[in-house]
């Protein structure tokens, strides 16, 4: 036997699991197809002195596990800049604000992006956190994608496009691709859009230095020291359990546990042959969760030209590719880094084109936003996520309609001695690397229950 518990995937999730673990006095062996821990957290440093998060990057209130980890990892964690006007761009034209939205835009509006909002949160206080299949109504909710409420709740064509932004920042997916019934849990999971969206007292507050992805390798290195073996370039090819333990095949050797956590991506998990095999309906959510797509923009300038003309560096608009921009320069760092996201099906479109035209199109929309001076950076860099194959996508797997209604109760159930973590098995913070964090203490503790029952 090589170790009590073995864990597939070394991302937040595992890490998570693997401290608890061993906290409780369990040997434990990671295994992880990458070369690298983190998962769909990613920093690379592009020279001496700049890096840049390509991945999972944010945490804020409410993120109590990230926050405990940085402090006792000894991680420092800075803000967002957010002073100066944001941006908001409509049908050509750009308005500057402070606040939540622009006091420019008409009555009609503000009227019905306000009722939206407000009917969102009233749906999404009645959809139970551990059980959203058992929400009244679950499966007329579930019928219908977020795209078709969107149509039926915004008739205000600026409200309509405001609405729209959000969502893609949100969801990396098209809203036609989505379950009202998973919105609404993802919704309320991080306890509103407004928290979704926000860098003020929001989800999109805080950083943590040098990277999340050096986060998790300080991670690894203190479970190391405790005694956690990592395997890394090693993906799973078969898991196949007896009644008293479970052997995981790669395409090097072979590994026993006499328990398993998968914290892979749902998307990833058919494609290991489970013995005996998962149930059907495991695989169907598995299935009906594809990931979102986003590809992750950064422009550095010789400055962070937009604060001196009193920009946060924070826009959005409704003409694509980009759809929202954040000012993503490190503190202490003289240059200047936008960063944008391409989402949804546009992301799928421009994963298919050449490189440079690419850099031209999101260029265009960062000049559209800031001015002649944000199309001509020092260097223009990309992060395809849907091109990462222990990924396929990011931020999340996202629910497509009908699927939380009928199988999404088999997302943490045990497939034998096989237990489930990753972000998309949360409660709390589902998406966020705050959730990974959380499913993995969750999955810890029934496994340490599994093992001390026998």
């Amino acid at each position: 036997m090589d170790a009590d518990v073995m864990i597939l995937g070394a991302g937040f999730a595992g890490l998570a699991a693997a401290e608890r673990l061993t906290e409780h006095g369990y040997q434990v062996r990671v295994l992880e197809a990458r070369d690298r821990v983190g998962g769909r957290a990613r920093t690379d440093w592009i020279d001496d002195y700049l890096w840049l998060d390509r991945g999972g990057q944010w945490i804020g209130p409410g993120h109590e596990q990230m926050y405990a980890l940085a402090e006792r990892l000894d991680v420092s964690i800075w803000s967002m800049y957010t002073l100066g006007r944001h941006l908001l761009r409509l049908d050509g034209r750009t308005r500057a604000f402070k606040g939540f939205m622009p006091l420019t835009l008409s009555p009609t509006t503000y009227a019905a992006f306000a009722w939206a909002l407000l009917r969102l949160e009233w749906l999404t206080r009645r959809i139970p956190l551990d059980a959203p299949w058992q929400a009244n109504n679950a499966a007329e909710l579930d019928r219908q994608s977020l795209g078709d409420w969107l149509r039926q709740n915004l008739r205000d064509r600026h409200a309509y496009s405001i609405f729209r932004a959000a969502t893609d920042a949100v969801f990396a997916a098209h809203p036609d691709d989505i379950s009202l019934l998973h919105a609404l849990f993802y919704i309320r999971s991080s306890n509103g859009l407004n928290k979704l969206t926000s860098s003020d007292n929001g989800a999109q507050q805080d950083r943590v230095e040098a990277g999340m992805q050096g986060l998790a390798e300080t991670w690894r290195e203190k479970l190391e020291e405790a005694g956690v073996a990592f395997v890394l370039r090693e993906p799973a090819r078969t898991v196949e359990q007896n009644v008293d333990q479970v052997r995981v095949d790669t395409d090097q050797t072979s590994h026993q546990a006499r328990r398993l956590i998968c914290t892979l991506p749902p998307a990833l998990i058919p494609e290991i042959d489970f013995r005996p095999a998962l149930p059907d309906e495991r695989r169907q959510w598995c299935e009906g969760l594809p990931p979102g797509h986003v590809i992750k923009c950064f422009a550095v300038y010789e400055e962070p030209f937009w604060r001196e003309r009193g920009l946060s560096g924070q826009a959005a608009g409704d003409q694509p590719p980009v759809h929202v921009t954040f000012d993503a320069t490190p503190p202490g760092e003289d240059r200047g880094v936008l960063m944008g996201f391409i989402e949804g099906r546009e992301a799928e479109h421009f994963a298919g084109v050449s490189k440079e035209e690419r850099r031209a199109a999101v260029l265009a929309a960062f000049a559209r936003y800031f001015g002649d001076d944000a199309g001509q950076p020092l260097r223009y860099l990309d992060h395809i996520w849907e091109h990462e194959p222990w990924s396929r996508g990011c931020y999340a797997g996202v629910a497509r309609p009908g699927i939380q209604s009928t199988v999404g109760h088999t997302a943490r159930e045990p497939h034998g001695h096989v237990f489930w973590a990753g972000t998309e098995t949360a409660t709390r913070y589902n998406g966020y690397l705050e959730g990974a964090v959380r499913s993995g203490v969750r999955a810890a503790r029934e496994a340490c229950s599994s093992i001390s029952s026998n």
